[in-house]
């Protein structure tokens, strides 16, 4: 059996770790030094490290923090925020990261997830969704948003998840921005339904409040992973305590 991954994430501005509510009113969260070294003793599979504000600012990633993190764990780093290109992926993968998470650059030129991929494997190129519940006149749709949150694309999510797969993604963190922050739950019927229409691991993103998210996620939400924040960053559960909860629950996990 497979187990399931539990995965902190790093939302990053300006060199501190930051937490918001539906992308915006974002708090201090601490360093991202020290909450890697936290998150990598105490048992995480992963971790994601985003900086937030480079695509929307129009400038790189700051790979010199990417590297003082890498110094600091063990444990597999994905690194999005900022990559527009197949050099700004390299410059990342050199400095440590594991992966690369696409998001508004692959949106806007889509070749650039075969470019990675090709270059590196599927393993290490990971497309970053966030995704947006939209309702107009009566009708919601599900629609892709780039830019951290900021522009809407037109881009329906089930089309873009198995295109972003045919082009070599092999895997997907989908984000639901309406759930993110929220701390009531992740967004369990989409999930599901991306979950069901790739066959590449889906990581869920945005809503953890309680180690029964987690479950319900990787459970009847069918996600290969769930990524959390604010429960982690501000002590309220350890990795391990929400491991052992899911472990007593049937879910197989890496204890």
């Amino acid at each position: 059996m497979l187990t399931k991954r539990i995965i902190p994430c790093l939302d990053v501005d300006r060199g501190r770790v930051v937490k918001g509510v539906k992308f915006f009113d974002h708090i201090d969260a601490g360093d991202p030094v020290e909450q890697a070294r936290k998150y990598d003793a105490e048992g995480a599979d992963e971790l994601v490290f985003y900086d937030i504000s480079a695509s929307h600012e129009g400038r790189d990633i700051m790979a010199a923090l990417v590297s003082r993190v890498v110094e600091q764990i063990f444990m597999p780093l994905t690194v999005g925020g900022g990559i527009r290109t197949l050099d700004d992926a390299t410059r990342l993968i050199q400095a440590g990261a594991e992966k690369v998470s696409l998001n508004s650059a692959a949106v806007k030129n889509p070749d650039l997830i075969g470019q990675i991929s090709r270059r590196f494997g599927r393993c290490a190129t990971v497309l970053g969704l966030d995704a947006n519940r939209v309702t107009e006149n009566g009708t919601e749709r599900w629609e892709v948003f780039i830019n951290g949150g900021r522009t809407a694309t037109g881009l329906a999510v089930m089309d873009w998840v198995k295109q972003a797969a045919e082009l070599g993604a092999g895997e997907i963190v989908l984000n639901v921005m309406n759930a993110d922050g929220t701390r009531n739950g992740y967004d369990i019927e989409m999930t599901a339904a991306v979950s069901e229409a790739v066959t590449i691991p889906v990581v869920a993103s945005g809503g953890a409040g309680k180690p029964e998210h987690l479950y319900d996620v990787l459970t009847t939400g069918k996600a290969d992973a769930a990524l959390a924040a604010s429960i982690f960053h501000f002590d309220e559960y350890s990795v391990p305590k929400v491991k052992a909860f899911l472990v007593g629950r049937g879910v197989a996990v890496r204890m």
